[in-house]
């Protein structure tokens, strides 16, 4: 039975946690009044400030702090922007975010992935041609020129490399120019004005993907490509966090993108195309099985330089 002794001291204890819990969450806000969001341009900037934007400000409104978007270079920035703290939620490919945990030694973690439009994660690496390329298979473009993205790109560069190697393919020797996009987009657009003949890209589903993307922003025809080279299913591109930040920010971190999708789906819509149902929490052992890739990427660096 409680006593009016006991009932008045569980009242104290509720009050106690009532008023902790904000002062420590204020804790972090002095702390971090700006968190710093970036990713990469796998489309123009403009788009990609157009896409982000409104998922920056929802993202600043739940966390109650300034939230500024970022957009690099490259992958290469990103990973050195967390590595030397400055980028608070940095976006990956699976490859990148191996360098990023690798370089930093454990200092970003992986926390979330954006579904596919069936609600699964993970995506593809595929080759596009133009549809009207004689050929249906990577292997008869040989002596013809090749787009790769952004060296630290897992769908446009190091997947690629790694499926070719086990191909027997050698890209310098099979084909007669390899190119470096940058850019995803850049990639389809060399397919698209014969700079090259074929180009990789990511590839979530047929609804889904750079190209469709592309397509809907009306700056190529989908029908114009063709799928020549198909990947295995690749671990999804994770957000990741600041291992050192305090576990209640990286808490309401993830709690904002899991949130998105039901608390302002206009906003999440945008982010993802209208294409994802919502994110997906993962963690680093998720992406044990990019180590392989990435010791392939690392040795064949190695190889190049020496």
């Amino acid at each position: 039975m409680l006593t009016r002794r006991h009932t008045l001291t569980l009242a104290a204890a509720g009050l106690a946690a009532s008023l902790a819990t904000p002062a420590f969450a204020q804790d972090w806000k002095a702390k971090y009044p700006e968190i710093v969001y970036a990713t990469v341009p796998a489309e123009n900037a403009s788009g990609v400030t157009e896409r982000f934007a409104p998922f920056i400000a929802y993202l600043s409104r739940e966390l109650g702090v300034k939230v500024t978007l970022r957009v690099a270079n490259d992958y290469a920035a990103v990973i050195e922007g967390q590595r030397a703290g400055n980028i608070h939620i940095g976006d990956y490919g699976p490859s990148s975010y191996i360098r990023a945990h690798t370089v930093s030694n454990g200092g970003v973690e992986a926390f979330a992935t954006m579904r596919a439009d069936d609600g699964s994660t993970g995506y593809y690496s595929v080759a596009y041609a133009k549809s009207s390329a004689p050929g249906s298979k990577l292997e008869d473009f040989k002596g013809k020129n090749l787009c790769l993205v952004d060296p630290n790109s897992t769908s446009g560069n190091n997947v690629p490399l790694f499926s070719m190697n086990k191909m027997k393919i050698e890209p310098a020797t099979y084909f007669a120019n390899v190119v470096n996009a940058g850019s995803h987009e850049n990639a389809v657009m060399g397919v698209q004005q014969g700079t090259c003949d074929i180009g990789f890209n990511w590839w979530n589903s047929d609804k889904d993907s750079n190209l469709s993307r592309m397509d809907a922003k009306k700056m190529v025809k989908k029908d114009d490509f063709k799928i020549i080279f198909k990947s295995d299913k690749i671990p999804g591109s994770p957000y990741a966090v600041l291992t050192s930040l305090p576990t209640d920010l990286k808490a309401a971190i993830a709690k904002a993108f899991f949130e998105a999708p039901t608390k302002d789906k206009a906003v999440f819509d945008k982010l993802s195309d209208g294409k994802s149902p919502g994110f997906a929490a993962v963690k680093h052992t998720d992406y044990q099985v990019t180590i392989e890739l990435q010791n392939f990427i690392d040795a064949l660096r190695k190889k190049k330089s020496s």
